[in-house]
């Protein structure tokens, strides 16, 4: 089975402002939270309904969990989109992972991905972490576009994602990002390289 696409952000510098449309508002993890995550990832990942028992395994109560790094997009205080700054270890303190973001079917067209995930590269930068990746899948193109102007690159973590990569593009209707990409590899330091590349 093929690897899902990774992104990375090579730095955490000249982040966009942050700029909800009128009628929503952005807020942190509160107690009770985990029935908001799993409708919200139910509804736009698809697949199997996430339960709350599902919000704690795969976020709450992992070690890497930072209730002040999971982020809902609110609308009349009800959670609408959500993204998490998570870490591949407890000890990780460079590269911040942008995990798990998703937004109510009902409120898509409002750029809610955009704003949720720029809160979390917002959260790494102020917390002093050097840079930002995340997974994606091939047919996520309007993630993946919202990634792109969020400043996020392709990297190739296997022989299958140069071909798919100038597929997804063809697609967006984006030119080949071959400079970029090579930019990434000289940007960061070996250490970095390993993390976000492995």
């Amino acid at each position: 089975m093929a690897r899902q696409l990774r992104m990375v952000r090579p730095n955490l510098k000249d982040l966009p402002k942050l700029e909800l449309p009128t009628g929503y508002s952005l807020r942190t993890y509160r107690e009770g939270d985990e029935v908001h995550w799993a409708n919200i990832i139910s509804d736009s990942f698809g697949g199997r309904e996430r339960t709350t028992q599902d919000t704690r395994n795969e976020i709450t109560s992992r070690d890497v969990f930072v209730p002040d790094g999971f982020y809902f997009v609110t609308h009349h205080d009800i959670p609408v989109g959500t993204a998490c700054a998570w870490r591949q270890s407890v000890d990780e303190a460079e590269v911040g992972y942008v995990h798990m973001v998703g937004v109510l079917g009902k409120h898509t067209g409002q750029k809610l991905g955009k704003w949720v995930s720029l809160a979390v590269l917002y959260y790494f930068r102020d917390n002093r972490f050097s840079c930002s990746m995340l997974d994606t899948d091939d047919f996520r193109l309007p993630a993946i576009k919202t990634y792109l102007n969020l400043g996020f690159v392709p990297v190739y973590v296997d022989d299958t994602q140069p071909e798919r990569w100038e597929k997804i593009l063809k697609k967006l209707e984006l030119p080949l990002m071959t400079t970029q990409i090579a930019q990434v590899r000289e940007s960061l330091s070996t250490e970095l390289w390993v993390k976000v590349s492995r």
